[in-house]
């Protein structure tokens, strides 16, 4: 992709519902370039506009981490068998002492138990696993764009801010729900399309969808490879954090532009940080100048991420990305 494709693939990250005239008029194009670029990289598989839950409030489910040790020339096959899973979001190989990196959804406590205690450890191929239960998220990888547009574009072309006090748990109706399917399906499903497919008015159709988004419950995501814009060097983040910091160093992080994705965790380590970044010079940067001002922070454990398997619920098929299948 050149300078122009990766800024608006960067506009489509901030704002993946926007129309193709919205986008263009943020980042000074013609319509018709924005629709001609941005259409070729959806048709390719470079880009996928999909959605994903906000689990916990939903009540899907638990978010949790999987660090996953495998036997010797066992990583591919184990990485497919979890990527085929429809409970795991994300499945991507690591350096380190994990070969695998996991995030999966359990619908709850006890079906975690057999998911752990059974059907992970029945995989031909794995040894052994470490398990992390997302406590709080500060960003999610939806709430992320590559660093290709000024302040001023972005502030054009981001939605309103939530509403405060969104309740912890917020369940969706049925019709919500059917909606909610069509968009993991595809993100920038048109309004005349989702009142079609579900048999309710068009008013009906454009009220839900914005409810559900501007509630939060789903968070629309365009989804790329950061290589593919540029940021080769990829990486997963654990620090120790003390207790009374924990929030401050969680949200601090989560602002920075070179962070996908920040949550709070159980486990030996407190934050799981996804970092992007061009180089490993800047990788290194971002450890000492950002990590390292923060005197909450104890320790630290940095791992790179060498290969995605899965993102988002999408298959990847080397730098590019599937769409979603049942």
């Amino acid at each position: 992709m050149d300078v122009l494709d990766r800024r608006l693939v960067a506009a489509l990250q901030v704002s993946p519902r926007a129309s193709w005239g919205e986008i263009g008029r943020a980042v000074g194009e013609h319509e018709r370039t924005v629709a001609r670029r941005l259409q070729r990289l959806l048709t390719e598989g470079v880009v996928r506009v999909t959605a994903i839950y906000d689990d916990l409030r939903t009540g899907h489910g638990r978010p949790v981490h999987l660090d996953v040790q495998v036997r010797p020339g066992a990583t591919s096959q184990v990485a497919k068998a979890l990527a085929d899973r429809p409970d795991t979001r994300s499945v991507y190989a690591l350096t380190g002492v994990a070969d695998l990196g996991c995030e999966l959804v359990s619908p709850s406590r006890d079906a975690l138990h057999h998911i752990l205690s059974t059907e992970i450890s029945a995989i031909d191929g794995v040894s052994q696993t470490q398990t992390q239960v997302v406590l709080h998220t500060f960003r999610t990888v939806a709430e992320w764009h590559a660093p290709y547009l000024t302040e001023q574009e972005v502030a054009e072309l981001r939605p309103a801010p939530p509403p405060e006090g969104l309740p912890d748990e917020e369940g969706l109706s049925p019709l919500e729900q059917e909606i909610a399917e069509l968009l993991a399906a595809d993100g920038r499903i048109a309004f005349t399309a989702v009142a079609e497919r579900l048999d309710v008015s068009v008013p009906t159709a454009r009220r839900r969808v914005t409810s559900l988004i501007e509630r939060r419950l789903l968070l629309p995501r365009a989804e790329v490879e950061p290589a593919l814009l540029g940021l080769e060097v990829e990486a997963m983040l654990w620090l120790k954090v003390r207790p009374y910091g924990l929030d401050r160093v969680g949200q601090r992080l989560a602002g920075h532009p070179n962070v996908r994705y920040c949550a709070a965790t159980s486990g030996t380590h407190s934050l799981i940080v996804q970092v992007v970044a061009a180089h490993e010079a800047d990788l290194y940067r971002f450890m000492t100048g950002v990590v390292g001002s923060l005197d909450e922070v104890t320790d630290s454990d940095l791992t790179l991420i060498t290969r995605a398997y899965k993102r988002g619920h999408l298959h990847k098929s080397g730098l590019l990305t599937l769409e979603k299948t049942p």
